[in-house]
């Protein structure tokens, strides 16, 4: 039975790569965005490698040996795993072998091959061989007893296999491993007729590698990538500080176990058994392909100047009608809350009110949660400001963020030598949630003035994910969220909110009474409905009183981004659930939770997803949003995702998604596409209605001579 009621979390996933992958084969997405998917996809195979590959070759060691819901051991997962993502890695491949790269040539965009480089190309990529990469780059000796340099986790290298040296009649094998490092581009401009040609460097350094190694004989060159574990905790009991614990973590990353080896299909099997026993690594864990490696590169040709006939229309983040940036946004937050959905409208107003803050002389306080932000953050820099004019600003800031520390790290001390006070986050737990307090002194007393989001203050993944942004100052809220922060920076106990949940606390519980209330009404033969969107849907309890739900007669739709463990549409047990998956242009991240609640529908934004880890095991916030407008609001973008038929998956009962399109006579609903337009009309309506003022600047008045 609990294959029947659980989906294996790692199949989940692939799925939803490949979902992603379906928009590259889309022949109705304009070309480069087609190129871009397949980029995507090569960057989210990485991360699943090195945090779940990584994960389950741990769980195959010995004394794991316990099954997951869906029923399967770490050996079954693993083996499971390993065959989808080969069939997906060849569907990429084929994909832009037989579809892309052929439509790119007709377009003008050829790559180059070394055989193909005519005379004047050559000579340019000589001169560039000569006058960059040779001083640049530099090959290793591999000594096969083990003392081997560094090699970089997914970074493009070159095996260079060189005649054997001979001594007597022993043969040793002469290798080297050319890292490809340091600010070199991909990919070298050409000149091509009627177009743009480029060459990835890797084939640039093929061509010239002999002179690398001027007296020997260079039997073999192979391009490869290896994948390291990245599936690494830090250990928060021991004597050092979190931030050395960080830096011990980072610099574990770079040595650990490879999990996996991308490496050509014109590879030798002398060049893969000298990679496998270089890296210690199985036959299984080799991926041969047809070039070229990491498609994650593509990303600059997607960008490519001069072809945006070749990309989609540009949809710029809409300014908010409710807000006016070039007045103080104080006084408009306390006139009347506002709900912003980005990226349809702009993050620009969050950015704006820390900065505004930061100058303001009546705000005396600032604190924040930050989980990842933006390389050149202007709201770490706002912050900063604050703190050196007086102001006191705490900042919790997350160093756990996988693939972020680093940079959690940097901004960490350099908010301290501003004079921020920063906390490193939560003993035991990940912080997660996304709040921002600004306390000022006002006439009527102290106000505070909140941000409550479901995604990151990252003003650049602000413009490619789907996320809820709320600006309030409602006093309970804010009484809630000021002790929701102190409980976090002090070593107070956890107090009773009077609005708000979280987690580890109380989110999962308030979910599972909302839960409740419906299968009450349900057997009692009123309407009962559960409508919900978020990135995940995992947590095995939580499935459950879906399914418990589901059996009470409660409708219950699902919008499941990415990972959904829940079978749908199974009689008697899930048999009025509905699961539908979104992937367009924008990568949707917000997390909406609505109930019907007898006719008087309650609505939730969360930093939660419905899986353990952020239920049980981070710290997450769930806040009500009852402002009928902006309740409203939430539901339209609730009902717009559900009436999509051009970008919806359906997931059935059998496990696979099945993409969706109008029925006969329907009208097709793409929901990114509505809600962008929406966004246009209400800031072009809004533009129109305010009238140009000028206001001239007047000398102030000056004091009369005494």
């Amino acid at each position: 039975m609990s294959r029947l009621k659980f989906i294996n979390r790692e199949s989940s996933w692939l799925d939803f790569n490949a979902r992603v992958l379906e928009e590259a084969r889309d022949q109705d997405n304009p070309l480069l965005e087609r190129l871009k998917f397949i980029a995507i996809t090569s960057n989210n195979l990485d991360e699943f490698f090195m945090v779940r590959m990584g994960s389950l070759h741990f769980l195959q060691s010995p004394g794991h040996s316990k099954k997951d819901p869906s029923g399967l051991t770490p050996s079954q997962q693993l083996k499971g795993a390993t065959q989808k993502a080969r069939k997906l890695v060849e569907e990429q491949y084929r994909c832009f072998k037989q579809e892309i790269e052929p439509a790119m040539i007709e377009s003008g965009i050829v790559r180059v091959t070394p055989e193909s480089a005519n005379a004047e190309q050559k000579g340019q990529l000589l001169r560039l061989f000569k006058e960059e990469l040779a001083s640049i780059l530099t090959p290793a000796a591999v000594n096969m007893d083990g003392t081997t340099p560094f090699y970089p986790n997914l970074a493009l290298q070159l095996f260079i296999r060189l005649k054997d040296e001979i001594k007597g009649k022993k043969k040793t094998p002469r290798l080297a491993i050319l890292p490809i490092l340091g600010d070199i581009d991909r990919f070298i401009s050409l000149r091509v007729e009627n177009g743009y040609g480029y060459i990835p460097v890797e084939d640039v350094l093929t061509m010239h590698i002999q002179q690398f190694f001027p007296s020997d004989e260079v039997l073999e060159v192979v391009p490869f990538r290896i994948t390291r574990n990245a599936d690494m905790a830090v250990s928060e009991d021991g004597a050092l500080d979190l931030v050395t614990q960080m830096d011990a973590v980072l610099s574990e990353r770079k040595v650990s176990d490879c999990v996996r080896i991308e490496l050509l299909d014109t590879a030798t099997q002398v060049a893969e058994r000298q990679l496998r026993k270089i890296f210690s690594i199985s036959e299984n864990e080799i991926y041969r392909v047809s070039g070229p490696l990491n498609f994650a590169d593509y990303f600059s040709i997607s960008g490519l100047p001069g072809y945006d006939h070749l990309r989609q229309e540009e949809w710029p983040p809409c300014p908010h009608p409710q807000l006016d940036l070039a007045k103080p946004l104080f006084d408009q937050i306390a006139a009347k809350p506002c709900l912003f959905h980005h990226p349809y409208d702009s993050f620009d107003p969050v950015v704006k009110l820390i900065e505004q803050a930061a100058e303001d002389p009546q705000v005396i306080a600032i604190k924040q949660i930050l989980y990842r932000t933006s390389k050149n953050s202007p709201i770490v820099n706002a912050l900063m400001r604050a703190a050196e004019r007086g102001k006191t600003v705490t900042v919790i800031v997350e160093l756990k963020a996988r693939f972020d520390e680093a940079r959690n790290i940097e901004w960490a001390r350099a908010m301290e030598q501003a004079g921020v006070q920063v906390i490193y986050g939560v003993k035991g737990f990940k912080t997660h949630a996304k709040l921002l307090i600004i306390v000022r002194r006002e006439p009527g007393g102290i106000r505070r003035y909140l941000h409550l989001g479901t995604g990151n203050y990252n003003e650049g993944t602000a413009k490619l994910y789907t996320d809820i942004s709320y600006l309030t100052c409602d006093p309970d809220l804010g009484m809630d969220a000021t002790m929701f922060f102190n409980t976090i920076t002090g070593f107070s106990q956890p107090q009773s909110f009077q609005r708000l949940a979280a987690a580890p606390l109380t989110i999962r519980n308030s979910i599972y009474q909302m839960i409740e209330g419906e299968i009450e009404r349900a057997k009692q033969g009123e309407k009962a409905q559960i409508r919900a969107k978020f990135n995940s849907l995992a947590d095995t309890k939580m499935i459950e009183e879906l399914y418990r739900a589901s059996n009470a007669g409660v409708k219950i739709e699902l919008l499941v981004r990415g990972i959904c463990c829940l079978h749908p549409g199974i009689k008697g047990l899930s048999e009025n659930i509905r699961v539908i998956s979104i992937v367009d242009r924008f990568l949707e991240h917000s997390r909406i939770f609505w109930f019907y609640h007898g006719g008087a529908p309650r609505v939730f934004i969360s930093s939660a997803d419905w899986m353990t880890r952020n239920l049980d095991k981070r710290v997450e916030l769930m806040t009500p949003v009852d402002e009928p407008a902006l309740r409203e609001e939430l539901e339209h973008i609730l009902n717009a995702g559900f009436k999509d038929n051009v970008k919806a998956r359906e997931l059935g009962a059998d496990g696979v998604y099945t993409r969706l399109s109008p029925e006969k006579g329907e009208k097709a609903y793409r929901s990114q596409e509505v809600l962008y337009n929406e966004s246009q009309a209400r800031a072009n309506t809004t533009s129109r209605s305010r009238r140009t003022t000028f206001e001239p600047h007047r000398p102030q008045k000056r004091k009369a001579k005494k």
